[in-house]
């Protein structure tokens, strides 16, 4: 039989990248398999993300968003087009990344992912008594909240002792809620209502005077030849800033709120989110509710028993979900889980979820780090999951460091040689043979592997942890060592964190240093928040005798226009706000005046557009050397000075304030997966600074999966034996060596096969 000749449609299987220069990138030209694996390595800083997510993802992106009427894109961020010559035989791009799912208190895992849709379904079918509809199952439907929590499970109250000084009077400030200060609109609402003296303290006033201060309903009052509506302040507060459909945008006011309000249990509904009714309908003796706070591996054994005919495809459809979420190592969570409380790992893999089940084909799934919080036996089902959606005919793009997914690739684009400017060009492309071949970073790392220490360090003494009884742990008794290097360990959802952040951040001379967001604003930057910028400035006034507030971006020196951020920001309502170069400045912050001040040549935005390395070298002594020099021994040198905190990864996030931290006095350091977005060659620096840590008389906890990390250890700590309630005990501590040569679980296992014993 003779094969079909091949149409000129087939011939479309590379995605041909031409000429990328978009941030670093050195006109950067390559070809893309389309339908295959592909990943993309180099240290942090190379070039990758901009190459994969600013150039190829951003572009598909924007070519979508041009297919949409001009109406609908007047609605939409005017996306720019990436810097490069061509993009030929792009598909559609899901960009699958690790920014937390939305805090929305409505949100669950269960939402998320449609489980709980199905689940509702299942029991407006088989639920006895009869309920109704699937709507009656849901919380955030009238028929079926709660009516007393309104479906959110919980209820807030305000802490009065946040909102007043009882000591004052009014007329002195005895209002500390943000906006009623003296004089304010809102004070002289309560002040002019007539019902208290303003010069009498709080706690002088009658009991009627105090339950009319806080707590009188909206009332209209005559006051003179006025009617003013009046209402108290326990009630204003509650309108102003805790209403349902709106979140606080000011940091002060955020502040205030989570200082203020206090959250309890809902008594109705017992924290369920539904009302009675929802509640009493159950299929094999659970209702929803209890089904929902099940471990999701054990709700897909309890659906597995569901085998009424009449919703036999549904519930083949959530057993499928289920048993994928338990495959890619979430089955220790519940479907009654908040979104916003998932870590940045585990969100990326909801995500991942949601598009396994997708009929889609021939699309191109993007993926940061997928690997990031899973111990080396998920890592094994997380590259499954890839292979499944390239094997359902999707190309598969995958920023990637763990040698594990690497080689599992059909392909391998490897940028380098460095970061910032000495990265942004091809180093190799082509199978993982080849890149073991290859003389390059990656290449020349691939089978590199850490060994076990010759000799541990003696501990100094010992941080004892007693009843540690958080989430999942099972009353857990720990001794810390104290003056080495102590790893702990475990699968994903054994109760690592829970052991750690749970006990040791209130101990004295304790310093976390994990990867939550930085609080600041766009105009945050690693000069600004380490205090860099104030011995650079001083050196800039010194040398041209003026004030060294004029090199502030945040004083008299910032650009008008943008007020010194650089940029001009677009918020477009709903839709993502856009960002475009300031005009005036043209990115440069400062005013002209400002900028025709120079230092050795340069002007204060010239350096604070220099990378870290570049900036060691302009400041060769003093303490601007000193702060630049602890971020380069965190593997920040290509970081720029001036670049906005918001830009920076978890990973980047984390190593910022290590460098911070090291320059206190401190005495233990909690890091959490400090390997995040380090390349192999980067590993050895990390090790080499907890050495440093360690050596100079600290104690370093690191809470990690990476084996390096485990086999330059002095002690482990490792968890399980497995996640969620499977987990939560303490099966293994001693040093890596007696793990290695006795251990019996999934951690020794796998560091054994590492090590090669």
């Amino acid at each position: 039989m003779t094969q079909p000749a091949r149409s000129i449609a087939d011939s479309h299987d590379m995605i041909e990248v031409r000429g990328a220069r978009e941030n670093n990138l050195a006109a950067v030209s390559v070809d893309i398999p389309k339908r295959r694996l592909t990943v993309f390595t180099g240290v942090s800083g190379s070039g990758k993300s901009s190459l994969v997510f600013g150039t190829i993802a951003a572009e598909s992106q924007r070519m979508i968003n041009e297919t949409y009427s001009a109406f609908l894109q007047s609605f939409m961020p005017s996306l720019s087009r990436p810097d490069v010559d061509s993009l030929r035989n792009l598909s559609a791009a899901i960009v699958v990344d690790q920014e937390r799912m939305g805090a929305n208190s409505r949100s669950t895992v269960g939402t998320a992912t449609d489980a709980y849709a199905m689940l509702r379904i299942v029991f407006s079918r088989l639920g006895q008594p009869h309920v109704g509809p699937a709507g009656a199952f849901s919380f955030n439907l009238a028929e079926g909240m709660c009516p007393t929590c309104e479906g959110l499970g919980r209820v807030s109250d305000l802490d009065v002792d946040q909102l007043v000084d009882v000591e004052r009077s009014l007329n002195d400030g005895a209002i500390t809620v943000p906006n009623f200060a003296v004089d304010s609109w809102y004070w002289q609402s309560i002040v002019g209502s007539g019902l208290f003296d303003p010069d009498v303290k709080l706690q002088d006033f009658t009991a009627q005077q105090w339950q009319d201060f806080l707590h009188k309903p909206a009332t209209k009052m005559k006051v003179g030849n006025h009617t003013i509506t009046y209402e108290g302040l326990a009630v204003k507060v509650r309108r102003l800033y805790l209403s349902k459909d709106k979140e606080p945008t000011q940091p002060h006011i955020k502040a205030f709120v989570e200082r203020a309000v206090t959250f309890a249990t809902c008594g109705d509904c017992a924290g369920t989110r539904l009302n009675r009714a929802a509640l009493s309908a159950r299929i094999a003796g659970r209702n929803i509710a209890e089904c929902s706070a099940m471990q999701i591996s054990d709700l897909a054994a309890f659906v597995r028993d569901i085998d009424d005919p009449s919703v036999a495809p549904l519930v083949g459809n959530l057993r499928e979900l289920l048993d994928s979420l338990v495959e890619i190592g979430l089955g220790y969570l519940s479907l009654d889980r908040e979104s916003g409380s998932l870590s940045g790992g585990e969100a990326q893999r909801v995500k991942m979820v949601r598009h396994l089940g997708s009929s889609l084909t021939d699309v191109t799934y993007v993926f940061d780090e997928p690997t990031v919080g899973l111990h080396p036996h998920d890592i094994a089902r997380m590259n499954g999951l890839l292979l499944r959606l390239r094997d359902k005919g999707n190309t598969v793009l995958v920023v990637e460091h763990k040698p594990e997914t690497i080689a599992v690739a059909d392909h391998v684009v490897d940028l380098g040689p460095g970061a910032g400017p000495d990265g942004g060009r091809i180093c190799y492309a082509g199978d993982v043979a080849g890149l073991r071949r290859a003389d390059c970073l990656t290449g020349r790392h691939l089978d590199h592997r850490a060994r076990l220490r010759e000799r541990v360090r003696t501990p100094t003494g010992h941080l004892p942890i007693r009843g540690a009884d958080l989430h999942n742990l099972r009353d857990v008794d720990v001794d810390v060592p104290l003056g080495v290097l102590t790893v702990v360990t475990g699968v994903a959802g054994s109760g690592k964190s829970s052991l750690i952040h749970g006990c040791l951040p209130r101990r004295e001379g304790v310093v976390v240093v994990d990867q939550s967001p930085i609080r600041g604003s766009r105009r945050s930057n690693p000069a600004t928040y380490t205090g860099l910028l104030d011995p650079v400035r001083a050196a800039f006034a010194r040398a041209n005798k003026v004030r060294p507030a004029l090199f502030s971006a945040n004083s008299e020196g910032a650009c008008p226009k943008c007020r010194g951020i650089g940029l001009v920001y677009t918020d477009l309502a709903m839709m993502a706000g856009v960002a475009s170069v300031c005009e005036e400045c043209e990115g440069r912050r400062f005013t002209p005046q400002v900028l025709a001040y120079t230092l050795r040549g340069k002007n204060i935005s010239e350096v604070l557009g220099m990378s870290v390395t570049e900036a060691r070298d302009f400041f060769p002594t003093g303490p601007a050397r000193s702060v630049l020099d602890r971020l380069a021994d965190v593997g920040l040198g290509y970081v720029g000075l001036g670049q906005p905190l918001t830009t920076l990864s978890g990973g980047e996030r984390q190593r910022l304030k290590l460098a911070i931290h090291m320059g206190e006095k401190a005495h233990t350091y909690v890091l959490d997966e400090p390997t995040t977005g380090l390349h192999l060659a980067d590993v050895d620096k990390l090790l080499a600074l907890l050495d440093r840590l360690v050596d100079a008389g600290n104690t370093v906890v690191v809470i990690e999966h990476h084996q390096a990390v485990m086999a330059h250890a002095d002690w482990i700590v490792d968890l399980g034996p497995g996640a969620g309630h499977d987990g939560g005990r303490i099966v293994f501590t001693g040093t890596p060596a007696d793990l290695v040569a006795h251990g019996d679980t999934l951690t020794a296992t796998h560091l054994r096969e590492y090590v090669g014993r």
